[in-house]
């Protein structure tokens, strides 16, 4: 019993270290623990260095990231890590892109999705006519007298290169009125496709035309 009290403080601080050792060694690399102290964020997909005058398609938004941040340091923020495409020194085509991390001196466990296919097309430009649509059911004994006047008469269309490939036209919708009457307003111009759809996701300018048509009363009708 002597032998046991004699430095028993000293002792008992020894087992202690001897035990956390051992539990740090046991443990620290015990991937189920180390799961635990883990963390995943969820970051927006983004993409760098596009060429100028293109533009990229890609349905992923999100990347979900695993890390392991450093014992002792404070968690990381969800703003301090980047989930990136670079897409410097590519044309139009189709590409399966890796996604690059920018994030702080931490350990990545894992990365979903680890690529992502995108489309990368040319931003087009068109100068196109701007034609007239009556809109609504015919009207009997109501006429449009002479021709309606555009102001301006055709428009500039931006887009991608596919989907600008689409417009057949660009036409103002004027409702067909059930009597005489004077129109003079601003309308929006409306890019279709050859099934008369508006072709959308595309940038129009000046984005109104001016309309002004005359409906009369038709001849026999007066």
């Amino acid at each position: 019993m002597q032998i046991i009290r004699k430095n028993f403080t000293l002792k008992l601080l020894s087992v202690t270290l001897a035990v956390v050792g051992w539990a740090y060694i046991r443990f620290a690399n015990n991937p189920v623990v180390a799961a635990h102290f883990n963390q995943q964020l969820s970051v927006p997909i983004t993409t760098v260095n596009v060429p100028v005058g293109f533009v990229a398609h890609y349905t992923e938004s999100t990347a979900t990231v695993t890390i392991a941040p450093k014992r002792g340091v404070a968690p990381v923020k969800p703003a301090d890590v980047k989930a990136v495409l670079d897409l410097a020194g590519r044309g139009a085509g189709v590409y399966n892109v890796p996604v690059e991390l920018v994030a702080p001196d931490v350990a990545i466990q894992s990365l979903s999705p680890a690529s992502v296919t995108l489309t990368l097309e040319k931003i087009a430009q068109r100068t196109i006519p701007v034609v007239v649509h009556y809109s609504g059911p015919r009207q009997e004994g109501v006429v449009v007298s002479g021709s309606a006047a555009l102001s301006p008469q055709s428009v500039v269309v931006n887009g991608t290169s596919g989907t600008l490939s689409q417009v057949v036209e660009v036409r103002v919708n004027i409702p067909l009125p059930s009597s005489e009457r004077s129109f003079d307003e601003m309308v929006r111009p409306v890019p279709v496709d050859g099934s008369g759809h508006e072709v959308e996701q595309l940038q129009v300018a000046p984005d109104l035309v001016r309309v002004r048509v005359t409906f009369i009363a038709a001849q026999g009708e007066r």
